[in-house]
């Protein structure tokens, strides 16, 4: 197989439908008529011969035919079993909830003890249902574990073990779904194919391999072939699921969670299209002064297998890794900070949706000296774009906050997600993860355990309900761009920084005031040209706005260099 091109794949998931039918559909065309219809037919002779032929012809299909039953027996028997144990633990969960919070009492605290035994219940049963169902549920559970600002402690903290808890396909099954899908077997293909992967997650598992032909060192994604029979099923599950919470308990309508599931998953399950959008992160940033990101290159990909240029490194938060090559975190948080930003604030930039510690790798770089290290950057599958008012206002928005500029603050956050002047507190908290009170002084300041305790708290105490009612009414882009936020965030706390913030947030600055003075640009060469004076007036305001901030981001990176250079901490 011969580089094959990574082209757009325009299957779709389907709604869910028996094996049986599918096989109905396939097996049996519909019927044509014959030229000859005014023909006689006359039976044949049968020589014996021909008897045993057919005799022996009719029981192999008369096998055949049991063992597809015997399949499809298996197969609804599982899809039985996987709706059982999702719609059981739902209705005992509904009602756990509906006693506990219709439980009488006077005494604050023993309502919020029932409260939090009833969250752990229910964690711990919804927990067992993930693992026993596996395919996408692990998926779902692990992007739970981390919405630590939306969902209860009991619920975040029970589903952390999904985290390291990823199904791995036998390689039986990987063997044939490679015959299936490429017509050739593993060994056709690659000269070494190690038969353990390097990594699972819970849509795929990575081997490392060489190709026949080149002799290239690659690694191969491969989708879990059990996906195929049950995606469709368990999205359709986890749909209802969300869909009946609303129903019972529509103050806390988390459906869009669900929504977007349905919407993100077919994506992130064809690796064609993750090939694409890697070539087109790499062409992006071929132009772009970032020479510390690496993108692997995709060799060949079909929609259940991708092949890519093997680099391999260490996750962003092996601190032991990092500090013993001589590493800086900051320069690595620094690098980081770019990337991202330059994929919200780029023009025509590619957003990469899922950027957690398992998906990007920092390796040393011993042939440059700044930096000396690259950030590798996996799984392409789940990008979007963002349009381009969208992004101008919410760089708008980004400067207000700087700025401690409320007023522009609510003015922008209306423009890019419709928030009312009552709901702006709560979303101002929400893109930033800080606490609103300090939005108004300066969002560079370190997060103080007081500041986390206070969220947690306000969260308790009624803005939960308020969140996610707020969640649920903004655009599905923002979604996305605040989960990019969230795990940026938390990949730059977790490198424990010298400087804090303060850098990061005068990166996110320069590329705010650099689309906003790209906007003004294009109104000023619309309005007739620079010499005109308004224009003029125009242009020096960005300009001057552009380079203050170019400024101060500037002579802070000096003052880094210099405290290094002096062995300053």
């Amino acid at each position: 197989m011969k580089g094959l091109p990574v082209r757009h794949c325009v299957e779709q998931v389907v709604p869910w439908t028996c094996r049986r039918c599918v096989r109905a559909r396939t097996q049996f065309p519909p019927p044509t008529q014959s030229r000859q219809s005014s023909t006689v037919w006359q039976k044949p002779r049968k020589r014996p011969g021909v008897r045993i032929a057919l005799l022996a012809a009719a029981g192999g299909t008369l096998g055949a035919g049991g063992l597809a039953l015997t399949d499809d027996a298996k197969h609804y028997y599982g899809a039985a079993e996987r709706s059982g144990r999702v719609l059981s633990t739902l209705a005992i969960c509904i009602n756990d909830y509906r006693v506990t919070l219709n439980h009488k009492t006077d005494d604050q605290e023993e309502y919020a003890a029932l409260l939090k035994q009833c969250h752990q219940r229910c964690a711990e049963r919804t927990l067992r249902v993930l693992e026993k169902n596996g395919s996408i549920f692990i998926k779902l559970g692990q992007h739970l574990s981390s919405m630590n600002y939306l969902l209860p402690l009991e619920w975040t903290t029970t589903f952390i073990p999904l985290q390291d808890k990823c199904p791995v396909s036998p390689i039986e099954s990987i063997e044939a779904m490679f015959q299936k899908d490429t017509g050739q077997t593993i060994e056709e293909l690659f000269m070494d194919f190690e038969r353990e992967p390097i990594g699972a997650a819970s849509l795929a598992q990575v081997h490392i391999a060489k190709l026949k032909e080149t002799g290239q060192k690659v690694a191969v994604k491969v989708q879990h072939p059990a996906l195929e029979e049950w995606v469709p099923l368990d999205l359709a599950l986890t749909s209802f699921t969300f869909s009946t919470l609303k129903r019972v308990f529509p103050e806390y309508d988390l459906s869009w969670l669900s929504d977007e599931m349905s919407s993100s998953l077919p994506q992130e399950l064809d690796f064609v299209q993750e090939g694409i959008n890697a070539k087109h992160a790499r062409e992006y940033f071929s132009h772009v002064n970032e020479p510390s990101l690496v993108i692997p290159d995709v060799i060949w990909a079909k929609k259940r297998i991708l092949v890519m240029e093997y680099l391999a490194g260490h996750r962003p938060d092996d601190l032991d890794y990092i500090d013993a090559n001589g590493i800086d975190r900051d320069e690595v948080s620094a690098a980081l900070s770019r990337i991202f930003n330059e994929m919200i604030f780029g023009e025509d930039a590619p957003l990469h949706c899922d950027p957690h510690g398992g998906n990007i790798a920092i390796r040393k770089n011993t042939h440059r000296r700044n930096p000396n290290f690259d950030v590798i950057l996996y799984d392409h599958g789940l990008y979007r774009d963002i349009p381009k008012a969208l992004r101008r206002s919410y760089a708008k928005l980004w400067l207000a906050v700087i700025d401690a500029d409320e007023p522009r603050m609510r003015k922008y956050a209306y423009e890019v997600a419709g928030i009312t002047d009552e709901q702006f507190p709560l979303f101002a908290s929400a893109i930033t993860g800080r606490d609103y009170r300090v939005l108004t002084r300066s969002v560079a300041v370190p997060r103080s355990d007081e500041e986390k305790e206070h969220i947690s708290e306000a969260m308790g105490d009624g803005l939960l309900q308020q969140l996610v009612q707020l969640l649920g009414q903004v655009p599905r882009i923002i979604l996305l761009i605040l989960k990019t936020n969230d795990l940026t965030r938390s990949l730059d706390e977790n490198l424990h920084t010298r400087q804090g913030p303060v850098r990061t947030f005068l990166i996110l600055a320069r590329y705010c005031s650099r689309t906003v003075f790209q906007e003004q640009m294009e109104i000023i060469s619309q309005n007739g040209g620079i010499l005109r004076p308004s224009n003029l007036i125009r242009f020096l305001s960005a300009w001057g706005t552009y380079m203050r901030v170019e400024l101060k981001l500037s002579v802070y990176e000096y003052y880094i260099s210099l405290r290094r250079l002096v062995g300053a901490s």
